[in-house]
């Protein structure tokens, strides 16, 4: 390990950054440095600024992904280099997409998809729990209290701390799962031998997904995330508070949650057009008879 990144990991550390975005940093160090063939020491702005380009024009990269590699170049010069880097890159403006929500009837056919008692226990706890992906990996027994009817979420985005709702349905199945297999450490550990007691990866629940998903015949939805937009549209078509939704989730600010509204088919449905407030004559206008389109 050269002095430099044995520098870069401590500055990362004294910053309590988070592991995602220490994998980021040093990645855009160490591909700067591996695509001029020397050390980050000695490239300038405007070699970065060539490189970034490079990126975007020849490699296709999207303007988010050039931006998060110059935030690791401009920790690394900063707090390793303590240099400035007056190099700039500007994000067009995004579109703005809605979630992509689906029917409850699609959401039992990817739980009951699964063979494995595991996956579909995994896949049964996101939707029920409205979890994240990295949330459903680490979750623990211990954090299931089956006395207040919650789940504890430990370490969740921002790092911080919350209860979510615990189902009756979900708690029965988790009481079954346990006693035929018994995890220790995380409630849905690794099974591979290398990874023993250890969490399951994002790729493997990604792969636990995707599979259930084309299993059942579900055409839309990538992505695990979605059953957690799932989660909070229906209970919201149901009837439940945004803002105790707001809590469940994790939201930090209610317009993330409001997002939802947008997406609720039932809530939407339930708005009348103002056409149907106009009183219209059952036969309309008679005909020949024209009103006037202007006032003289």
């Amino acid at each position: 390990m050269t002095p430099l990144r044995q520098q870069m990991l401590r500055a990362m550390d004294l910053k309590n950054l988070s592991p995602h975005t220490r994998r980021s940093y040093l990645s855009a160090v160490t591909n700067l440095a591996k695509h001029y063939q020397q050390s980050p020491e000695t490239i300038t702005p405007e070699m970065i600024e060539d490189y970034l380009l490079y990126l975007k024009n020849e490699k296709g990269n999207a303007p988010q992904s050039c931006c998060l590699r110059l935030s690791g170049l401009r920790f690394f010069y900063k707090h390793i280099l303590e240099q400035q880097m007056p190099v700039g890159f500007r994000l067009p403006k995004s579109l703005r997409r809605l979630p992509t929500v689906l029917t409850k009837a699609q959401v039992r056919r990817i739980i009951d998809a699964p063979g494995n008692l595991k996956h579909r226990l995994i896949l049964m706890t996101t939707y029920a729990a409205g979890l994240r992906s990295a949330e459903v990996r680490h979750l623990r027994p211990e954090h299931i209290d089956s006395q207040q009817m919650l789940i504890k979420v430990e370490s969740g985005k921002g790092g911080k701390d919350r209860y979510t709702m615990l189902s009756k349905k979900l708690l029965a199945e988790l009481r079954r799962y346990y006693h035929t297999c018994r995890p220790q450490t995380y409630l849905f550990p690794s099974s591979y031998k290398k990874m023993k007691g250890q969490p399951l990866s994002y790729e493997a629940v990604r792969c636990i997904y995707e599979k259930a998903r084309q299993k059942a015949g579900v055409k839309n939805g990538q992505g695990l995330h979605t059953l957690r937009h799932s989660f909070a549209t229906h209970l919201l078509e149901a009837g439940y508070d945004i803002r105790k939704i707001q809590v469940l989730l994790g939201h930090s600010r209610l317009s993330t949650t409001m997002i939802y509204l947008h997406v609720s088919r039932e809530t939407l449905a339930s708005v009348p057009s103002p056409l149907d407030l106009v009183d219209l004559n059952p036969n309309g206008a008679k005909e020949g008879t024209h009103e006037p389109d202007h006032q003289t």
